[in-house]
């Protein structure tokens, strides 16, 4: 198979010929540069410099010699943008290694080692600590309550990290004829290689409210202020269905896979009840998702971390078809019960490795038996594609990123 069938068929819930792997297709599959500049060495590859593109989670886009090395089969769209050495320029991170930001982004450095990054009118949104690895939310627009009205709701949201900061395509969104510059780059990018295409879109509506409430106020909404937040979320909705309608008209019949984003679950269970969800979110993920199968040939993939297993019977009907980062140490998210209660409705995209304890602090054997038994758990009959339980963070010693890797090699040399 190529790479591409090989996706498409484990999407497909068809054996392919190995177990298909992913490698920053999105910002929740990646790796730290920190984390990858360590990689490199100790495979002794020199691909070139280190580009972080997603600058709020401070990940690297891995190079193609890396992913064509690691044998990986789906990139992100993304990557075709920013293609210039004049589009980047040299910083050190904080373990003093290098490499390179995106030329748009400018964090001041402050006198106690921290980093402040401002959005377009001047307003202090996000910090990183000095030696941290990751920028963290410090404005909040709604933070005293919502308008009367959302006339402002665009310029608010354009104040959140997440936006002001958003990695590739997106940075380039209010470029003069970005639409076709998108189709051309995802078909080039198609007819170069016979990998699966991944189009990041974000669309998020539970997250939203506490990007823009904060997530303690917006938890309380929901129970106390549930007139508020419908307004916003149906605000929201039709923003993203405009957005998903150029995406669909742009490249709908080029990517295979349409990567939605929604955290809706924490280590012990969903951050609300599942009726909550049904009442408030689930319709309008329904919209959303009715909409792209409508008009695109595109798989729908939702990025939720936490345990979500009380709401997958509801997310697959909403019309989720891909799950990630499938964090199998949370309540109720063991291998064995998600492949046995949902494999043969759902893609399973992630769960490869754990990195909460093992690929950060087991040896080396003890990863390559950890994805060894992952894999043979989630593999049968499709509905898996490798990748580990969310991003590798900078913690994690090169020679565990070996040995994982390794391991997928072996498991699908069996």
């Amino acid at each position: 198979m190529t790479s591409r069938e090989r996706i498409l068929a484990a999407l497909g819930h068809r054996t392919p010929d190995r177990v298909p792997l992913d490698l920053g297709a999105t910002p929740s599959s990646g790796i730290s540069a920190v984390a990858y500049n360590r990689f490199l060495r100790q495979i002794d590859l020199h691909p070139g410099p280190t580009r972080v593109y997603d600058v709020v989670q401070m990940l690297a886009q891995p190079h193609r010699e890396v992913l064509d090395h690691l044998s990986v089969d789906v990139l992100d769209v993304g990557r075709a943008f920013n293609a210039s050495d004049e589009d980047w320029y040299d910083v050190r991170l904080s373990d003093g290694s290098p490499a390179q930001y995106p030329t748009w982004f400018r964090p001041q450095q402050q006198e106690d080692g921290s980093s402040v990054a401002h959005a377009s009118d001047g307003t202090p949104i996000a910090k990183m600590p000095a030696s941290a690895e990751f920028y963290d939310q410090t404005f909040f627009p709604y933070l005293d309550g919502y308008p009367d009205r959302l006339d402002n709701l665009d310029d608010a949201m354009s104040k959140v990290l997440w936006s002001a900061f958003v990695h590739s395509p997106w940075d380039h969104l209010g470029d003069d004829g970005f639409w076709d510059t998108l189709r051309e780059k995802a078909l080039k990018l198609r007819q170069e290689t016979d990998q699966a295409l991944m189009i990041v879109v974000g669309c998020n509506l539970f997250e939203w409210g506490t990007f823009l409430r904060r997530i303690d106020n917006f938890l309380m909404d929901l129970l106390l202020d549930s007139k508020n937040v419908e307004r916003v979320l149906d605000a929201l909705v039709e923003r993203h269905l405009a957005f998903l309608s150029k995406v669909c008209q742009a490249v709908g019949d080029v990517v295979d896979i349409v990567r939605f984003g929604d955290d809706l679950g924490m280590d012990t269970g969903p951050f609300m009840a599942p009726d909550l969800y049904r009442k408030l979110f689930k319709p309008r993920h329904k919209v959303m998702c009715d909409y792209i199968h409508k008009n695109s040939s595109m798989f729908t993939f939702l990025h939720s971390c936490g345990s979500i297993h009380a709401m997958i019977p509801d997310l697959i009907e909403a019309g989720f078809e891909v799950f990630n980062p499938v964090q199998t140490a949370c309540l109720n998210m063991e291998p064995e019960r998600l492949k046995r209660e949902f494999g043969s409705q759902v893609t399973f995209w992630g769960g490869g490795c754990d990195t909460r304890v093992i690929l950060n602090h087991a040896t080396p054997e003890e990863v390559r038996d950890d994805v060894l038994r992952r894999m043979e758990v989630f593999s049968p009959g499709g509905g898996f594609v490798f990748n580990t339980v969310h991003n590798i963070l900078p913690d994690v010693p090169p020679e565990n990123i070996v040995a994982m890797y390794a391991a997928v090699a072996e498991f699908n040399a069996i």
